[in-house]
């Protein structure tokens, strides 16, 4: 099983295939995901450290140009399918911002 290491926080084994947002939040960390996994609000951004998080898909692509997200190191957890090992920060957090983190995200 892949291993997604979450800098300052640990390193936690996951399925193959789960979406990243919803590794990082039953494993206890704390992220924003305020449009329920859908691609639209970019709340979930996660700064890739290491590792190969896949192939940036067209909806993500269309909301990272609508938001001017250029570096490619910057991706949504909500679109990512975890294949392989991933160190990540998340960019923002619930508790930092003082809100909610969002409807659980669909599988």
């Amino acid at each position: 099983m892949p291993q997604i290491t979450v800098e300052g926080k640990g390193t936690f084994e996951v399925e193959e295939g789960k979406k990243l947002v919803l590794a990082l939040e039953d494993n206890g960390i704390d992220i924003l995901h305020r449009c329920g996994g859908n691609a639209k609000c970019t709340t979930c951004r996660c700064e890739v450290l290491a590792g190969e998080p896949g192939p940036i898909g067209e909806a993500e692509q269309e909301v990272r140009e609508r938001r001017g997200i250029e570096e490619d190191h910057i991706r949504l957890s909500c679109q990512i399918r975890v294949q392989s090992d991933l160190t990540v920060k998340p960019i923002r957090t619930a508790s930092a911002e003082g809100l909610d983190a969002g409807p659980r995200p669909v599988d």
